[in-house]
């Protein structure tokens, strides 16, 4: 990838996924938990994002109830990353997807060499368009990509990262940091 898009959440971003699989990426890199930064936390900040990654045309509102949809459907997202190291996923953190996935409609498309595709019937609404995020999801789980998005393994830090590793076995956002607390933890408590 030759640069990272303004409305990604890190400017520096080292392990960036292809597009369309990026603005997953990015969409659940909106809360920084070391940082205990969140940009879909107040109304201003979350439009903006929306906004620049083309999730909302800027006309549109953000309404309280899409706010906490987003952060919701967030969170279930990175629910379905962590499993991929795994983890199970308790009950209930897919029920956000669930219920976007049930509400929205679907459109059947084949184009003039007769491949199929599905796509959403868009409106200018967030919960269009984070359906769209799911979307991106099935295609990349279809297309194998999907496994190689990842949550960093330090659970205080959970940064998504695209494992471009032969061997997939990547399990932080950086070595050099979580990587080696990590270890160095470990260390630790067998010396003990």
């Amino acid at each position: 990838m030759t640069g990272i898009p303004s409305w990604y959440p890190d400017a520096n971003e080292r392990k960036p996924a292809p597009m369309p699989l990026l603005l997953v990426q990015a969409f659940v890199n909106t809360i920084e938990l070391e940082a205990q930064t969140d940009v879909l936390a107040e109304e201003g900040a979350a439009r903006a994002w929306f906004v620049a990654a083309g999730l909302l045309p800027p006309e549109s509102s953000l309404r309280p109830a899409d706010l906490e949809l987003a952060r919701n459907v967030r969170g279930s997202i990175r629910s379905l990353l962590v499993s991929g190291r795994g983890d199970r996923v308790r009950e209930g953190q897919l029920d956000p997807l669930r219920e976007l996935a049930e509400k929205h409609p679907l459109r059947m498309t084949i184009d003039n060499s007769g491949v199929l595709a599905v796509e959403n019937l868009e409106s200018d609404d967030l919960p269009d368009r984070l359906f769209g995020l799911l979307l991106i999801i099935n295609a990349a789980q279809r297309d194998g990509t999907w496994t190689r998005l990842k949550s960093c393994a330090n659970a205080e830090c959970q940064w998504v990262f695209y494992d471009r590793s032969k061997n997939q076995r990547g399990n932080w956002c950086d070595m050099a940091v979580c990587g080696n607390r990590l270890k160095n933890r470990e260390l630790r408590a067998r010396r003990r």
